[in-house]
């Protein structure tokens, strides 16, 4: 009987009995097994049943008092040690033959378990002995229980299939665990060093701190003893001042006295009259109280005044002084600011570290090991050559796709049709079609000459019409016109060979946006950014002769890309340089933006492409800071496009919310807030571009 087949059984007699056969023992234990068992008819009650009829065992729920019947084969060895005419009523705990049984698979287990190394598989082999034999003597079940067993065994196959797969997985994980802490180890030798060297410059700065305060100390030092000394100077002057206006008050006291003197000594005087004389005695008298009081006068006014000379030779002390003060006030209060600064920044860089440990302890316990890619090389031999080239230099992602574009390959070779997918309004309208669809199984250069050929048509056709129409519409009615009855065949042809080329982005990028992943606009963009640059240097090329100086082709490069950092401009020069590998200073510039049969552009137009997505992927990750909430609001979203773009104009903003929303303009006012991560789904297919400059780096 087949595994899996169900037959359908006639009802049970009201005394079928089945013959078990006997189990293989030891010597010790070679008894008779072939005990006949009983099946009792649903409908009868058990409790009227006779204990001499020979029915089947219910142990252990009645065990203790159950009764069953011995009928000994005559040739048996439990016939010739002793038997009894008739049956015989014998009181068991247990069946004899579910101990046959546990006493046949004891010994095997002990016998399996004295051995040193044992497997799973070996223990189970004594279950399944016994498993049989217990099928073998229970005929009628043995349908059912031979399928039971069938898909027991079927899953133990499958489940060994599985991890013998998974076996090689296995020593890829050590090995990528292994690079992954390698590389953590040498980032943190590298923070590190950075620390390290920021604690270095931090100690140099306190030892400068620390000098000047030292320097500001000494001069406020320096500053205190000048005053001292002009305070004791200008009491010294003072005291001069005073002395010598004495001696001369004594000086003048006594020429009068000496005048008078001579005055009284001289014979002319003596003959004078004496009321002139004492008139001239008055008015000199009246003179020299007006001049004391003028002398008092002048010592109130001018005695504490220093001379000229001095005054302005100390004022000029001071005001060097004075300007070497605020000097030095200002250096503290910059290296106060400096120093203020630095702590912030050692207190970020602190921060950051901790942040990264955090992330690197996270990244040890979430992030998955890398694969071991050179695998796919023993596993896919005939592509080897592709796969190294299509390789080098890419991340685990890029790889998946090249694995991915070479499984595809094979599998679309192989096949011969593809199934129709009907024409349901759920189709997209170049793949509505009824039964099965023959592969012409193109090669890539003829995809691709097809795929620029629509892509030339249907621009003139939305030229000419002032709109664009829909590709997959336009593809299967040029596809009609050309190939008529056999348009399906080309249409689901080219249609899988775009779906599983991932590595081609010129041909994938048809797929995405003929199934509506991709906006036709953000198609034509990288192909507007290529040809606007062409225009700019044949523009250059006066001579026309096809090749630039490196000058000129920065300063080409920088007109073209107004909005690209100095580094992203230093990536092109590079790319440029080693794909053209100049011997003089001019670089033929047209042979950057060649590209092969298949479609595959240039080392140069590559490097464009992968800043063309980064800057994308730039834009989105400053929105998404920009929004907190995980559902988002219009007004937020717009919010969020002017406070990354403030120079965008109303209508590219209403462009990308409807876009975003994937509703009218109208309908925005009125519409529910959209989880974030379709929101940012939906603007990936969109052609994104900062209206503004961007900051250099």
């Amino acid at each position: 009987m087949e595994p899996g087949v169900v037959t359908v059984l006639p009802p049970l007699l009201p005394r079928t009995r089945l013959q078990f056969p006997a189990i293989p023992t030891s010597r010790s234990d070679q008894e008779d097994t072939s005990n006949i068992y009983s099946f009792v008819q649903p409908g009868i009650n058990k409790n009227l049943l006779n204990s001499a009829i020979g029915n089947l065992s219910t142990w252990p729920a009645y065990g203790a008092g159950q009764t069953i019947t011995q009928k000994h084969k005559p040739c048996s060895e439990s016939d010739t040690r002793g038997t009894r005419s008739g049956k015989e009523n014998v009181t068991v705990s247990k069946p004899r033959y579910l101990e046959k049984l546990e006493s046949y698979l004891r010994r095997e287990l002990q016998s399996l378990d004295s051995a040193k190394v044992i497997s799973q598989e070996l223990r189970l082999q004594p279950y399944r002995d016994v498993f049989d034999y217990f099928m073998e003597d229970f005929k009628t079940y043995k349908p059912l229980l031979c399928a039971i067993k069938n898909e027991y065994e079927v899953t133990l196959a499958h489940q060994r299939e599985r991890i013998r797969s998974l076996e090689p997985l296995k020593a890829m994980l050590v090995s990528v665990s292994e690079r992954c802490d390698k590389k953590i180890q040498e980032i943190y030798e590298k923070e590190r060093l950075e620390v390290k060297t920021l604690q270095m410059e931090k100690l140099s700065l306190l030892q400068v701190i620390d000098k000047l305060k030292e320097e500001k100390i000494s001069l406020q030092a320096q500053v205190s003893k000048l005053q001292e000394e002009i305070e004791k100077t200008y009491l010294m002057y003072r005291n001069e001042c005073d002395a010598r206006k004495l001696l001369i008050s004594d000086i003048n006291e006594l020429k009068h006295q000496q005048e008078d003197l001579k005055l009284s000594q001289d014979p002319k005087v003596q003959g004078e009259d004496p009321v002139t004389l004492a008139v001239a005695l008055r008015m000199a008298r009246s003179d020299l109280t007006k001049t004391q009081v003028l002398l008092n006068t002048l010592k109130a006014d001018y005695g504490d005044v220093v001379p000229r000379r001095d005054f302005e030779n100390q004022e000029k002390n001071l005001a060097a002084c004075v300007e070497k003060i605020e000097t030095l006030q200002k250096d503290f209060a910059q290296l106060q600011r400096e120093h203020k600064s630095l702590l912030e920044i050692n207190q970020e860089v602190v921060q950051q570290r901790d942040s990264f440990c955090r992330e690197v302890d996270d990244l040890q316990r979430s992030l998955s090991p890398r694969p071991l890619w050179e695998k796919c090389v023993d596993i896919l031999p005939e592509v080897f050559q592709r796969w190294s080239e299509s390789s080098e230099g890419k991340s685990s992602d890029q790889l998946v796709d090249v694995l991915l574009t070479e499984l595809g390959r094979k599998i679309l070779k192989e096949k011969d049709f593809f199934p129709g997918m009907g024409t349901g309004n759920n189709v997209p309208i170049h793949l509505r079609h009824e039964g099965p669809v023959r592969n012409l199984k193109l090669k890539i250069k003829e995809v691709y000459s097809l795929i620029k050929e629509i892509w030339k048509e249907k621009f003139a056709l939305d030229l000419q019409k002032g709109r664009q129409s829909s590709l997959s519409e336009f593809m299967i009615n040029h596809l009609q016109k050309k190939f008529g009855e056999a348009s399906f065949e080309w249409s689901y042809t080219l249609h899988q060979t775009c779906r599983i080329h991932l590595i081609n982005e010129q041909i994938h990028s048809f797929y995405k946006v003929l199934m509506g992943q991709m906006d036709e606009d953000l198609y034509y963009a990288l192909f507007h950014v290529r040809t606007n640059l062409l225009k700019e240097l044949t523009a250059t090329d006066s001579s026309n002769v096809g090749s630039l100086t490196q000058e000129q082709f920065r300063f080409q490069l920088r007109k073209a890309f107004p909005s690209k950092s100095s580094d992203d401009i230093q990536e092109l020069l590079d790319a440029a340089d080693s794909q053209l590998k100049p011997e003089d200073e001019n670089l033929h510039y047209k042979s950057l933006f060649s590209e092969d049969e298949e479609g595959n552009p240039s080392h140069f137009i590559a490097i464009l492409r992968n800043q063309f997505s980064a800057e994308r992927k730039q834009y989105l990750k400053e929105l998404r800071n920009k929004l907190r909430n995980s559902n988002v609001k219009p007004e937020e979203l717009k919010a969020a496009f002017l406070s990354v773009d403030p120079a965008i104009d109303d209508k590219t903003l209403d462009k990308y919310l409807t876009r975003a929303f994937q509703l009218t303009k109208d309908q925005l006012e009125v519409t529910k807030p959209l989880p974030l991560k379709q929101l940012f789904h939906n603007l990936e297919a969109v052609n994104l571009r900062k209206t503004g400059p961007v900051a250099q780096v």
